[in-house]
């Protein structure tokens, strides 16, 4: 019986630990969601210095502020086509968990749209897509206005070696 109610505490804390304010934008078409408390600011598209032998998801870096920020495409991280950006297209400069502590990288996306208050009812697990498929970064789907909505844990999209990769590319410069 015991075991049974640790069970449910823990259902329980994932799912307040996901309920949240959400800042949510655009790919491919398709709405996805980063936990506002993981946005430092959002920008409109400025130069990108280009960073040799990197991945192709990796833009380069940017000068925001005196401060350096690596910045990788969302698009091409997920796989999805490339396309030119537009005057929708931003950067959402996010912090993630580094080797060495914090590190801000800026996120390219089609479009930002709006920051939702998401509650836990309204956001379901992952589907299981089999074995080989990598979702961890997927924090779950939330069901909003007959649309869903793909909520990212973004301390996840990057695996630990690109993270590592990212943080001394910055630290470089």
């Amino acid at each position: 019986m015991a075991e049974a109610s640790e069970t449910m505490d823990q259902a329980l804390k994932v799912m307040t630990d996901r309920e949240g304010k959400y800042l949510t934008f655009i790919l491919a078409n398709e709405e996805y969601g980063i936990s506002i408390l993981k946005i430092k600011e959002i920008i409109g598209m400025m130069p990108i210095t280009s960073v040799p032998r990197t991945p192709e998801f990796v833009k380069g870096v940017i000068n925001l502020r005196g401060k350096v920020i690596p910045v990788m495409d969302l698009r091409l991280k997920f796989g999805m086509t490339a396309v030119d950006y537009s005057d929708r297209t931003s950067i959402i400069v996010v912090e993630i968990e580094g080797v060495s502590g914090h590190i801000h990288v800026g996120c390219v996306v089609d479009g930002v749209s709006e920051v939702l208050n998401i509650r836990s009812v309204d956001i379901e697990d992952t589907p299981n897509f089999g074995a080989s498929l990598d979702i961890a970064y997927i924090l779950g789907m939330a069901k909003m206005e007959g649309r869903v909505k793909i909520l990212l844990d973004i301390d996840r999209v990057l695996s630990a070696d690109e993270v590592s990769s990212l943080d001394q590319t910055v630290n470089k410069n």
